[in-house]
């Protein structure tokens, strides 16, 4: 134990040297300062040692790697056998090319060698895509069109007739497994960084606010897959703890590569520059082990989108361009369409769930099966959003004791309670599922509303919003949205409003979808929505 403090302190000496311009460290000074496990944060106690974070992504490419080849195999020769069978077939040849016929057993082998090397071409399986984000699934799906259109016109210009059908059926379902296989890898990857395995080890630089807020936003999401092992400071107060966390502080920022031996970092994020010395995160950079470390900028920008973050050098500076939101006019007409198309056929297969529903709550209790709510949607403009009527006839006279109740506990705009005693038994049910959410398809279908977009808010909920908040407005509200697939009933006000500006600064088709896949789960997860 004695020799185990020992350790600690000359460890806080070092660091605490290495900020002095008047004395250098020696090399083997530097690899012996080691920050011993006690003196990492609490919350990183069960993260993968040293040599361990830094295998883990060579060992995740290579997993990928062997299971995308497994999925290609399976599906190109499984489509060759269903459409040919097992025996010969070869890929025909037009008479006048000098091309000798190719057995499909060939062609199928050389396919999936060409797709392989397609899904590299593009760092499908790079870690910096790998485990979260849609850019790993869009370089797939972008990597594979792109090798069949190039087949295509190849078989066009060289004369080969490639059966159609072979073709079209292999593209598809490739994608789809392709897709389905990272999907259940990215799900054991996330298992794994909740135990703080397979994660970047994050040295942060910066001022101790941005350092903060950055590091309490990485730990709130272990599946981004960073883990924060330190901080450098400009004031470098060795061995002492960020403010309202337990990150250990190594030294100020001209001691980040001592620390990033200490710490056995792998990653450096700089949060802010401010109190950076002139070209100090160019040195920081150029003292990285290139392809085994990585310099992250992260600025102070939050709840922006890629598609709308563009980066132009200009005179050897990396300037960083944000559009501000557009929605433009074919934007509107294809999100419009969506709308139509999915309720339009939504309505059709629910219909006997629709009238089950209304049979129930005629049958359970007194009152109207509908319950019409005066919202307000696109541009601020008032309009009568339907629902399933899920409680007693008089819950609004009971409203003004409930809100009192729900003031006390600290949420001044938005009214939402977990056991609300005015929800009658079959109303429970129903918004246990979201099923009374239902009647809400004939709001899209007239226009009002749209599949997915901000909680469409009371008038009297609208008279407390601050000026920023009515950006809501800027699109039309939506029966679900980012508020109810990242938490529902439990969010507080800052985080349902950050939820519906996130989507309304960032809409995408992709999004849309991703979002109504995500609705399904959380609508059979006990627990209800926000109303």
């Amino acid at each position: 134990m004695t020799s185990h403090l020992k350790q600690v302190d000359a460890t806080t000496t070092s660091l605490r040297d290495s900020t002095q311009p008047n004395i250098a460290a020696t090399a083997s000074e530097a690899a012996q300062a080691r920050v011993p496990d006690a003196a990492t944060p609490r919350s990183s106690a069960t993260t993968a040692s040293p040599k361990q974070a830094a295998n883990w992504r060579a060992i995740m490419q290579r997993r990928i790697l062997a299971t995308d080849l497994l999925v290609l195999i399976w599906v190109v020769y499984g489509t060759q056998i269903a459409w040919f069978g097992l025996g010969a077939a070869d890929v025909t040849m037009r008479a006048d090319t000098r091309i000798t016929d190719l057995s499909y057993w060939s062609f199928s082998g050389a396919l999936v060698l060409l797709w392989m090397w397609a899904l590299s071409l593009i760092d499908s399986r790079s870690e910096r895509v790998i485990g979260t984000g849609s850019i790993e699934y869009i370089r797939i799906v972008d990597s594979s069109v792109r090798l069949f259109g190039i087949i295509a016109i190849g078989a066009f210009l060289l004369r080969v007739d490639v059966a159609r059908g072979f073709l079209l059926i292999s593209l598809p379902v490739g994608v789809l497994m392709l897709i389905v296989s990272r999907w259940l890898w990215r799900q054991w990857l996330i298992s794994q960084r909740q135990l703080g395995k397979y994660s970047a080890r994050v040295l942060l630089v910066g001022s101790e606010t941005s350092v903060a807020h950055l590091a309490k936003e990485l730990q709130r999401t272990p599946s981004a897959g960073y883990v924060v092992v330190g901080a450098c400071v400009p004031n470098g107060r060795v061995a002492a703890t960020i403010e309202g966390t337990e990150i250990p502080i190594m030294g100020s920022v001209n001691a980040v590569d001592r620390a990033i031996l200490a710490t056995s970092a792998d990653t450096v994020a700089v949060t802010s520059t401010d109190e950076l010395p002139p070209d100090k995160v160019k040195q920081i950079s150029w003292g990285l082990e290139a392809g085994k470390q990585h310099l992250i900028l992260a600025p102070s920008i939050v709840d922006i989108a890629g598609p709308r973050i563009h980066m132009r050098p200009v005179a050897g500076l990396p300037l960083i361009h944000v559009e501000t939101p557009r929605f433009s006019r074919g934007q509107r007409v294809t999100k419009r369409t969506m709308d139509l198309v999915l309720v339009g056929v939504g309505v059709i297969l629910i219909s006997p769930i629709l009238a089950f529903l209304a049979i129930s709550i005629r049958l359970s209790s007194d009152g109207p099966v509908f319950f019409r709510q005066t919202r307000i949607g696109l541009r601020g403009k008032e309009f009568s959003m339907i629902k399933f009527r899920s409680m007693v006839t008089n819950a609004e006279e009971l409203l003004a004791d409930l809100e009192k109740e729900q003031r006390d506990a600290g949420n001044e705009v938005l009214f939402k309670m977990k056991n609300d005693p005015r929800v009658t038994p079959i109303g429970r049910i129903m918004r246990k599922f979201s099923l009374d959410e239902l009647p809400q398809l004939f709001n899209v279908l007239g226009g009002s509303m749209s599949l997915v977009g901000p909680r469409p808010p009371l008038p009297k909920e609208v008279a407390l919003y601050a000026t920023h908040v009515h950006r809501r407005f800027l699109v039309k509200p939506g029966i679900t949205g980012l508020w109810q697939v990242s938490g529902r009933s439990s969010l507080s006000w800052e985080d349902s409003v950050r939820l519906d500006l996130s989507y309304v600064e960032n809409w995408s088709l992709v999004g849309d979808a991703a979002i109504l896949a995500k609705t399904a789960k959380a609508a059979l997860a006990p627990g209800e929505t926000a109303h």
